[in-house]
C-alpha cells in the first residue's frame, strides 16, 4: 500500500507540474499532504511535515544569504569583467557561448556544492544570454548537467556519504571513475554543442566588433554610475572577499549558512554604507530570494511526508525485492540502473545510509564487492540533481526566471543520456562488472 502511495504520489507531483496544472511550490505542499491522508495518517502529518521543514532550514538559510550576496556582488558590478571579456572572446555566437557555460559550469562546480555552482554561472552568464535573445533554459540545463558530474567529487556529498555507509577508502572508490567523469564531461560538450547549434540557427550570429564592444561597455557604466549601484572602486576588494568565501566554504572553515550570512553583511555594509541603500538592495532582490526559499521549505514538507510515511523505505525495499536472484552477480550495473530512479526521489541521507547498505549486504552474498557498489550507486547523480527534493535546483530556476516543469522536460533526456553514458563507459573499463 505505503509503496504504490508512494510512487503515485511522486507520478502525480510531476505531472502536474509538467502539464502546468499546478505551480511547484503548490504541488510540493498540496499532493504530498492528500497522499498521506490516503494512507491515513491524518494527526501524524503535522509532526512529518514540521520535520521535514526542520531539515531543510539550514539549506534555506543558506540559498537566502548567499542569494543575496551574489545579488550584491552582481550590483556593484563584479561579475561585468568576466562578462565583457566572454562577449568579446565569443564575438555574439550562441553556440561557442553555451560551450564557454559548460566550461564555466564545470570548473565551479569542481567544489561540488550546487549553490555556488549556480550562483556563479548564472550571474556570469545569464546577462550574455538576455542581451542575444537566447532562451536561460538552455543555460540552467548544461549547468545542471555540469552539477550532475562533478558532484561525484570525493568532497561532494553523494561520494562522500557512499565512502562513509560502506565503511571504504576513498581513493579506491573515486581514482577509478575518473575516466567515466571525463567521458561524462565530453557528453556535456557534445550536449552543449547540440543545444548552442539550435540556438545559433534561431538567432544566428550577431557580428559585434571590439570597438563596438567597448562603446557598449563605456556606455553600460556610465548608465551604472547614474544610478550609483556599481562599485568600481571596489572591485578588486569584492574579488577577494568572494575568493575568501569560496575557500572557505571549501575548507568548511564554518556552517556554509553561517559564512554566507557574513560575507553578505560585509557586502552590504562596504559596497552600500547608507541605511537607505541597503534597504533598497535588499527589497530588488527579495522577490528571488522569497521565490527559491519557499520552494525550499515546501521540499521540507515534501521530504517530510515521504519519509515520515515510510513511503520511501517501502519503495527501496520493493524495487530491490524485484531484483531475480539470477541476476545476483550483475548487482554492481543493477545497482548503476537503480541509482537513476532512487537518487531522483530519494535524498541523499536515506538512499546512501538506508538503501545501499541494504544494497552492499545482498550484492556481497553473490561476490560483488562494496567498492564496486559504491562507485555504481553515484553514477545517477545527473538525475539526482534534477530532483524536486534538490533545494540548490529552485535556486538555478528562480534565478534564471525558468519554469521548474520546463526545465525538468529539458533536462530530463540529456541527464538520462549522461548517466547512461557514464554506465557505459565504467563497465568498459572495468570500474564496475557485469
Amino acid at each position: 500500500m505505503l509503496t504504490l502511495l508512494g510512487f503515485l504520489m511522486i507520478a502525480v507531483f510531476m505531472f502536474f507540474i509538467m502539464t502546468k496544472r499546478m505551480s511547484a511550490l503548490i504541488a510540493l505542499v498540496v499532493i504530498p499532504v492528500i497522499f498521506a491522508l490516503i494512507g491515513g495518517f491524518g494527526l501524524k502529518i503535522g509532526p512529518m511535515m514540521l520535520e521535514g521543514i526542520k531539515s531543510v532550514a539550514p539549506t534555506g538559510v543558506m540559498l537566502m544569504f548567499a542569494i543575496l550576496y551574489f545579488g550584491i556582488m552582481i550590483d556593484a558590478g563584479l561579475f561585468d569583467p568576466l562578462i565583457g571579456w566572454i562577449l568579446k572572446l565569443v564575438k555574439g555566437d550562441p553556440l561557442k557561448i553555451v560551450i564557454g557555460t559548460a566550461i564555466l559550469a564545470m570548473l565551479v562546480a569542481l567544489d561540488g556544492d550546487g549553490t555556488t555552482t549556480y550562483m556563479i554561472t548564472v550571474s556570469a552568464m545569464l546577462p550574455l544570454y538576455k542581451r542575444l535573445g537566447m532562451r536561460p533554459i538552455v543555460l540552467t540545463c548544461v549547468a545542471m548537467l555540469a552539477l550532475g558530474i562533478m558532484d561525484m567529487t570525493p568532497w561532494g556529498g553523494p561520494m562522500a556519504r557512499a565512502v562513509s555507509a560502506l565503511h571504504l577508502e576513498t581513493a579506491d572508490v573515486f581514482v577509478p571513475l575518473i575516466p567515466v567523469m571525463a567521458a561524462g564531461a565530453l557528453w556535456i560538450l557534445f550536449t552543449a554543442y547540440v543545444l548552442g547549434k539550435k540556438e545559433r540557427k534561431r538567432l544566428g550570429i550577431v557580428q559585434i566588433e571590439t570597438s563596438s564592444l567597448d562603446r557598449l561597455a563605456v556606455r553600460e557604466q556610465a548608465a551604472a554610475v547614474e544610478t550609483g549601484i556599481q562599485r568600481p572602486k571596489l572591485l578588486w576588494f569584492n574579488l577577494l572577499l568572494t575568493v575568501v568565501l569560496l575557500v572557505a566554504l571549501i575548507m568548511e572553515i564554518l556552517p556554509i549558512p553561517v559564512l554566507f550570512m557574513i560575507g553578505f553583511a560585509i557586502a552590504i555594509m562596504v559596497n552600500y554604507p547608507k541605511l537607505e541603500e541597503q534597504k533598497e538592495r535588499i527589497s530588488s532582490h527579495a522577490g528571488n530570494v522569497l521565490a527559491v526559499v519557499s520552494l525550499v521549505f515546501a521540499s521540507g514538507i515534501f521530504t517530510g511526508i515521504l519519509t515520515g510515511t515510510k513511503m520511501v523505505d517501502q519503495m527501496a525495499s520493493s524495487l530491490i525485492s524485484i531484483i531475480p536472484h539470477s541476476l545476483g552477480s550483475h548487482f554492481a550495473l543493477i545497482t548503476a540502473i537503480t541509482s537513476l530512479p532512487f537518487t531522483y526521489f530519494m535524498a541523499n541521507d536515506p538512499y546512501y545510509f538506508g538503501v545501499l547498505p541494504i544494497i552492499a549486504k545482498t550484492a556481497a552474498a553473490y561476490g560483488v564487492s562494496p567498492v564496486e557498489i559504491a562507485r555504481a550507486s553515484v553514477l545517477g547523480m545527473p538525475l539526482h540533481v534534477m530532483s524536486p527534493l534538490m533545494a540548490a535546483a529552485y535556486l538555478l530556476v528562480g534565478m534564471a526566471g525558468v519554469e521548474f516543469g520546463d526545465q525538468q522536460k529539458m533536462v530530463f533526456k540529456w541527464a538520462l543520456g549522461l548517466s547512461l553514458v557514464m554506465i557505459i563507459v565504467a563497465l568498459l573499463t572495468g570500474v564496475i562488472s557485469v
